[in-house]
């Protein structure tokens, strides 16, 4: 969706945006031809970063990338002595480059090491499965990946790693194909149970929480906000956030008194979400699930607050000392 990203961002010279989803740098490309500006992006993957600096040379100083979760975008910018921005445009999910890496660990579709660790560093997919029992696993599979079948997966999962470690993603596929049968309307059966293993080993639910109060923080009034998620979970954190912070009427019903509304921190930039059109999807079967939301900060203060509020969940994961609760 670059065309819609550039729109909602509006880049203009001497203005500084923040990519906080390089990945093959895409978006921060189109942003450095789109104006005279500035771009500071960051991407928690050491791959991508070095495979960027070739755009970092080309940039002629007006590109800086920096290896760092999006997160924690304010303690990048505060390292790089820059006190506002004019835009953020996070790209929520896996990359392309990640999926079609097989050594990565992220797809079913190539056999390889069942990692799935965007940084590389942490506990990674392999030990969550691992280490969780099945009642935890079967809470990460139902809860982030929407599995309807998360207990029969767990315990086929406890079951086979009792017979054997589960150290790739094609035996984990199996497991998840053994339960579920052959593949259903396209979907491969092991779909939500990698995608909620990714996003529990990565934090990503939690990480995007936190990057939507911190670019609250360090956009200047005027500043663009401009999110594109890539399935409900995410989508839906983005969506509850941005309704908040653009609400200005106050909150009540006959049962409940009328509560006062802090002074709206956003304003929506289009009705509702923004999704790929025919001819982007055609082009790119990976994009139909993708949805845009962009708003504009206005001048009241940062309310900051708890990601968990917004759709964050909290997982109660006591045999993993992932980032996931």
């Amino acid at each position: 969706m670059l065309a819609e990203v550039l729109s909602a961002l509006s880049p203009a010279d001497g203005e500084i945006h923040l990519d906080g989803t390089f990945g093959a740098g895409g978006y921060t490309a189109a942003i450095l031809g789109a104006a005279d500006c500035r771009v500071i992006a960051l991407d928690r993957d050491p791959t991508a970063v070095a495979a960027g600096y070739e755009l970092v040379a080309a940039s002629k100083g007006r590109l800086t990338l920096v290896e760092e979760r999006f997160s924690n975008l304010s303690a990048a910018l505060d390292a790089l002595g820059v006190a506002e921005l004019d835009g953020v445009v996070l790209d929520v999910g896996v990359s392309s480059m990640q999926i079609d890496r097989a050594e990565r660990g992220f797809s079913f579709r190539n056999d390889g090491p069942l990692d799935m660790r965007m940084g590389g560093e942490g506990p990674s997919a392999a030990d969550l499965v691992a280490t969780l029992d099945d009642k935890e696993l079967a809470a990460v599979l139902r809860t982030l990946g929407e599995e309807r079948r998360a207990g029969a997966i767990a315990r086929a999962i406890v079951a086979e790693r009792a017979e054997a470690p589960i150290e790739t993603t094609g035996r984990l596929a199996q497991i998840a194909e053994k339960v579920l049968g052959s593949w259903n309307d396209g979907i491969h059966p092991a779909t939500r149970t990698f995608q909620a293993l990714r996003l529990a080993v990565n934090d990503e639910l939690g990480e995007l929480g936190r990057a939507l109060f911190a670019a609250e923080k360090r956009l200047k009034p005027g500043g663009r906000l401009v999110v594109v998620s890539f399935h409900s979970l995410e989508d839906r954190i983005v969506k509850t956030f941005l309704a908040d912070r653009t609400r200005t009427a106050p909150g009540g019903s006959r049962h409940m008194p009328q509560q006062a509304v802090a002074a709206a921190t956003f304003e929506a930039l289009s009705r509702g979400v923004v999704k790929p059109g025919d001819a982007e999807i055609a082009r790119n079967p990976r994009a139909r699930s993708a949805r845009l939301r962009a708003a504009r900060r206005t001048s009241a203060p940062a309310r900051g607050g708890d990601p968990f509020a917004f759709g964050v969940p909290r997982l109660p994961l006591h045999g993993f000392s992932g980032e996931t609760s």
